[in-house]
Formats: structure tokens, sequence, C-alpha cells
């Protein structure tokens, strides 16, 4: 049986950027500033109740501190991080987590598996995509939720062009708490 569309526009489809990809780029070129830097990883409260999350970064030259909380531990992380970065970049409270994913890998290790959590995150334009892997799934979607925000951000002052536009990438930098490695 055919199915009609009744909407008055035609459905749209979306590039999906891989964010990963451009923010590892980024991150190769000598020079690259990122825009926010995690000075201490995130404290998490979660009694089962209302969960809080606590980060410190450093931006726009200053050491915020800020806590929030959320309805589950993602969404903590998600709100203290926006709310450290909006004195800063003000846009990035237009930034939506649109999905989430989290799978294991190497499922003979049961809950020590390492997980790895991808978001799809939007600014109402365009829509990206950031994976983390961790063995704790928490840090796994605070690496993924800290690289999606700094990704907005980049996008924000220097669109990535896709291919069909004819114009490279955008490139990535390395945070310090991150692990180094490779050529």
């Amino acid at each position: 049986m055919p199915v009609e569309n009744t909407r008055s526009q035609p459905l749209r489809s979306y590039e999906v950027i891989n964010a990963n990809r451009e923010l590892n780029i980024l991150r190769s070129v000598r020079g690259y500033q990122p825009p926010f830097e995690v000075v201490r990883t995130y404290h998490l409260v979660d009694d089962g109740g209302e969960p809080e999350a606590t980060i410190v970064l450093m931006a726009g030259g200053r050491e915020i501190h800020e806590a929030d909380t959320g309805v589950g531990p993602v969404d903590a992380l998600a709100n203290a991080l926006k709310k450290a970065l909006k004195p800063v970049f003000p846009f990035i409270a237009d930034v939506r987590l649109i999905d989430f994913a989290a799978r294991i890998h190497e499922s003979h290790s049961g809950t020590r598996a390492t997980v790895e959590v991808s978001l799809l995150l939007s600014d109402g334009t365009d829509v990206w995509k950031v994976s983390e892997l961790s063995q704790n799934i928490n840090q796994a979607s605070f690496q993924a939720l800290a690289d999606g925000y700094e990704f907005a951000i980049i996008h924000r002052k220097r669109p990535v062009r896709t291919r069909q536009q004819g114009a490279p990438s955008a490139p990535p930098r390395e945070r310090k708490h991150r692990k180094k490695g490779g050529t």
C-alpha cells in the first residue's frame, strides 16, 4: 500500500558532519588553539535522584568552575558544560543533543568492556557526530560532549565546507588530559 506524503514541504536530508575527523585534523595542525580546555575531569554525584556534575575549564582567558543538575548523569554533564561555556560562547545555548547511542566492545568483558558513546548534535542548521571510547560510560559521554561543543564553537567561527562545496575541512587539537601517542 503506497504511503502518501501529507506534509506541505518535502522531507530534507542532512549531511552529518564527522566532527571527530574535523577535530583530529585541527588538533594536528601546529598553532591550533582550542576554544576551551578542561582543566580537571568532571565530578559527578548521582544518588539515583537528580545527578549533579561539576566541571572546571579554561575559556576566554579565565578559569570557570560550574555545577549543574540533570535528569540523568549525561544531562547533568551537558548542563554543566553549557553553563560554563555560555558566558564566553553564548550561541552554545542553541546546540542540542539529538541522538545518543552507547555500545560495548569486547562483549566477553561484561561490565568491564570498553564503551563507545556516539552523539548527534545540532545547532538548528547543521548536524554533527562525535564518538568517544572509555571503560566508563560517563567519561565517554563527557568527552563526546566536550568534543561536540568544541566543534560547535569552531564551526561557528569558521564553518566547515563539504566536499560538494569544494573546500577543505577545518582542523583539530589535542587536550592535555588525553593520552598522547602515534606519529
